[in-house]
């Protein structure tokens, strides 16, 4: 863009430092058009006439031309007469011909006088004596910046060319913006010969011409990089870019890619400028015409641009041809289109803050009458006041949906919060702001919880009023602040009737088993869930209580699929307590349809919060029936849906868990430990949650085998859920999993009583899955009953919830058969477990399992004689895990090249070290010697 009514110099010359000789930019690609030239200067030393326009873009170097051209005739003793119109002369009759006679002295005193007398002169002043000395010198005139010529003086040179003809040996050279294929109207007017006439476009640079101006102003080769970005910064305009590159290298820059951004700027910077200065160069109307195109767009044609600028009367075609002319805009049928995204942010910076206002108000009407998106007149509408139609709400509201849909979050919500400005009836109002608040969740979670709350205590009678309380509190308790629930759901309770009075008891009861101290005392005002509620909510929370306790897994079963088949008629976070407490009754299948329904309703909902706590839920599901890789993308999905940062710090606990759980099973243990290890928000230990979180990092302690403090863990864990009487061992199996850190440590009486209650309670509970789970891991710990019976005997269901847990134990248990050398019960233990499998298959269990596969395909030798006598008393699986620590090898790394747990290869060297008579590792190598054969060659 360049300011139009000033020359090339001036266009560029605040951006050169000052002092510096003032130039014409080199002339790059210009030489089809300087070839053309050359042979019109040619033909007026040999007495031919020519008139010859050159037009292009502002700043394209046409006036340039013009110049080139002049230097070329005068070195061939040419007579050149320059002349240029001006934004400051236009309304002055004859300025241009004032330019032209002055050189001419007395021939044309007498016009002069005429013209500065201020009286109209008569005729076509000066241009009988003008030809008059043509014929005997040959003479070039070149008019610059010719679309700011006044009237009288086009009339002078339409006349001038009229009279042209051979045997007149002059050249009139035009130089003007715009993009004029056939010259400007007033010259095809004239109606001169054909013969006579050309016309010159000059075009942008290509980024081979813009890398040869780089390397002349900055002295270094250029990047192809960067002379694309510039030439696609500047649109190839020499001016913009003789100007930039000046400043560019002045700042010490040079022409490479990474210097790209600089560039950019500095155009950006020229680009404004230039357009400022322009902007002051139109008339009232242009100028009102190109505000009304700033601020539609594309969306109105230029007819209703200039309806939206208030112009009836103006002649269309004059206004489009003023600011084609000026360089702002570019035809494109009946549209204009503004060229540069920059031009348009200074023409709306340029426009009074009122009348911008204003004017996306009444595109916004005209858009609408034109049938346009509703995104495009929401766009518009959200520079406007209040309308006051039902239309703005209307297109605001669907454009939130669109916005939502392509994944734009922050303008979603940017139309929400505007639709809240327009008039509209108050249950509308409150509608709009729920679906706001939901979409707050993930950007702003306070400001969206506290408009939550303000709906719960908005008052109003009828359904859908009592519906719309219920769904915020739904909403406020998803993101996971149980304690503001609580005790919003207590207040709400007060005033309220009915099915939303059910709701509310059911939510408050929901929040009360999150909290720190679960009880089924009521409190004042909330009465107790009944044992076998009606109400859907309520049945929902009735089953996870009884779910979670471990009692009456019958009617827990009946009163999940009681809420659940209630669909969105009940709320969320109910329903999502009934899917749980269904799958924990083995009904795993029905359970997970249900969850999958949710999850699909809750995306056309578009609400983030329950959204993410439905997928978190199905993430927990498929971790525990082993399919980590289906986990691993769901999980994904939930923080998509609501950012690990926007998830409220009492909920925060469950997805570290489950992401941490993933990372351990799929053998990504640094990632596991770094998950635990990232600072928690204060208050995270006050939810139930906390104790999923000391679950997994027991988990972790184990894994690394530090034994202690997992045990530790494992029974803050229990306490935790105790507080909450969540006995049901299906949930978190912390009893067995402390039971394997107590033996471990040597404490086979805690490690007794704690398998032996974890029995107790799942046999209490009664679903197969946590009786057989049960047994199977007093197996694995106690030793008393036959690994075989543990597990083989108690086959599976083919639909094992508890999948993961399961397999892992039926693998430890055939990992310590397999030591003892029992490779018939090893096998039939990992036929079983082949029934269970587990995703993917570079997971840490299915590792194990290949490990464990390959052992027993082994065959087995015999003890080697060179072996010592101390070790002779050591079994096979002893003598090898004993030479594996003689070398050097931590219990870690030792467990992972036999395909064994760490707490085996313990239980290993501990019983050893008996065998030997020492006490540490540090004393193997004084009670060997080496073998002629690695012990280990055959693992």
């Amino acid at each position: 863009m360049s300011v139009t009514g000033l020359t090339d110099q001036q266009l560029y010359a605040g951006f050169i430092r000052a002092g510096r000789r003032r130039t014409d930019p080199a002339l790059l690609e210009r030489e089809p058009e300087q070839a053309q030239l050359r042979q019109v200067v040619t033909a007026l030393g040999e007495g031919r006439p020519a008139v010859v326009s050159v037009t292009g873009r502002p700043g394209f170097g046409h006036n340039a031309l013009l110049r080139w051209t002049a230097r070329l005739a005068e070195e061939r003793s040419i007579r050149v007469l320059r002349v240029s119109g001006s934004l400051a002369e236009r309304d002055l009759r004859h300025g241009v011909v004032a330019q032209l006679l002055t050189p001419l002295g007395e021939l044309a005193e007498r016009s002069l006088r005429a013209l500065r007398g201020q009286r109209e002169p008569d005729g076509l002043p000066g241009l009988p004596e003008l030809l008059h000395t043509t014929r005997r010198t040959p003479t070039l005139v070149t008019v610059e910046d010719a679309q700011w010529l006044d009237a009288a003086s086009l009339h002078w040179l339409q006349a001038l060319v009229r009279r042209l003809s051979t045997g007149i040996p002059l050249a009139l050279l035009i130089g003007r913006t715009g993009l004029d294929p056939h010259g400007p109207e007033w010259l095809a007017d004239a109606a001169p010969s054909a013969r006579l006439t050309r016309h010159l476009t000059v075009r942008p640079l290509s980024p081979r011409a813009v890398a040869d101006l780089a390397e002349q102003i900055c002295g270094t080769p250029c990047d192809e990089g960067f002379a694309t970005a510039a030439t696609e910064a500047s649109h190839g305009s020499p001016a913009i870019l003789h100007a930039a590159l000046h400043c560019f290298t002045e700042a010490g820059h040079r022409p490479t890619a990474d210097r790209v951004p600089q560039l950019r700027a500095l155009v950006t910077g020229i680009i404004g400028d230039r357009v400022g200065r322009a902007l002051r160069g139109l008339s009232d109307e242009a100028t009102a015409v190109l505000r009304a195109l700033a601020v539609s767009g594309d969306l109105l044609n230029f007819p209703l641009n200039c309806s939206l600028a208030g112009l009836r009367t103006v002649r269309e075609s004059r206004l489009r041809e003023a600011l084609e002319v000026a360089g702002f805009t570019t035809p494109d049928g009946s549209y204009e289109r503004i060229r540069m995204p920059v031009a348009r942010e200074r023409i709306l910076e340029d426009t009074p803050a009122a009348e911008r206002a204003a004017l996306h108000a009444r595109a916004a009407h005209l858009a609408y009458r034109a049938v346009a998106d509703d995104e495009d007149i929401a766009r518009l509408l959200l520079q406007a006041p209040p309308i006051g139609e039902p239309w703005a709400v209307h297109a605001l509201c669907g454009s939130f949906g669109a916005a939502l849909r392509r994944g734009d979050l922050a303008r979603a919500t940017t139309y929400l919060d505007r639709a809240l400005d327009e008039p509209q009836a108050p249950l509308q109002r409150a509608r709009i702001s729920l679906d706001l608040a939901g979409a707050q969740a993930v950007a702003a979670p306070e400001a969206g919880d506290r408009r939550l709350a303000t709906l719960i205590h908005t008052p109003g009678e009828g359904e859908p009023w009592a519906r719309l309380r219920v769904r915020a509190l739904d909403m406020l308790l998803a993101r996971g602040d149980d304690s503001w629930g609580r005790r919003a759901a207590a207040q709400a309770l007060a005033t309220a009737h009915g099915s939303e009075r059910d709701d509310l008891i059911a939510l408050y009861w929901y929040a009360a088993e999150a909290g720190p101290d679960a009880t089924d005392v009521p409190v004042p005002g909330v009465p107790a869930l009944s044992e076998r509620p009606l109400a859907p909510a309520q049945a929902g929370i009735r089953a996870w209580q009884l779910a979670a306790r471990g009692r009456d897994r019958t009617t827990a079963a009946e009163l999940a699929r009681r809420a659940l088949e209630a669909g969105n008629a009940a709320p969320v976070m109910p329903r999502l307590a009934a899917a749980k407490a269904l799958w924990l009754t083995d009904a795993a299948t029905e359970a997970e349809d249900h969850l999958a329904a949710m999850v699909a309703e809750l995306r056309r909902r578009h609400s983030p919060a329950p959204l993410a706590r439905a997928l978190l839920l199905s993430a927990e599901l498929h971790v525990r029936g082993g399919r980590l890789d289906a986990a691993e993308r769901v999980v994904e999905d939930a923080q998509r849906a609501l950012p690990a940062a926007a998830w409220h710090p009492l909920a925060a606990p469950h997805l570290v868990t489950i992401r941490t759980f993933i990372a351990l099973e799929t053998r990504r243990g640094d990632e596991a430990r770094a998950l635990l290890d990232t600072p928690m928000p204060p208050g995270i230990e006050h939810g139930v949650r906390w104790s999923y979180l000391l679950y997994a990092r027991a988990r972790v302690a184990a894994d690394e085998g530090r034994w202690a403090e997992a045990l530790e863990l494992f029974k803050e864990c229990g306490r935790w859920r105790l507080r909450q009487q969540w006995a049901n061992p299906i949930m978190l199996p912390w009893r067995s999993m402390a039971a394997r850190a107590c033996l471990t440590l040597g404490d086979k009486e805690q490690a007794q009583r704690l398998i032996r209650e974890e029995l107790t309670l799942a046999r209490h509970w009664g679903a197969p899955s946590a009786m057989g789970l049960a047994h199977l891991c007093a197996g694995s710990l106690d030793h008393r009953e036959s690994p075989a019976d543990a597990g083989a005997s108690l086959h599976a269901p083919r639909r094992l919830p508890t999948r993961l847990a399961y397999a892992e134990v039926l693998a430890e248990l055939a990992g310590e058969e397999v030591t003892k050398g029992d490779h018939a019960t090893a096998t039939r233990l990992l036929t079983e477990l082949s029934r269970l499998t587990v995703t993917p298959a570079d997971s840490r269990l299915a590792e194990r399992v290949r490990r464990l596969t390959a052992r027993l395909e082994q065959p087995a030798t015999p003890d080697d004689p060179t072996v010592p006598e101390e070790w002779a008393a050591l079994s096979p699986a002893e003598r090898q895990t004993a030479e594996l620590a003689r070398r050097g090898l931590s219990n870690r790394e030792i467990a992972e090249q036999l395909g064994v747990s760490r707490r085996t290869v313990e239980l290993r060297l501990s019983g050893t070290y008996k065998k030997l008579g020492i006490t540490s590792r540090k004393e193997l190598p004084a009670r060997s010697r080496p073998t002629e054969r690695d012990v280990t060659d055959g693992v």
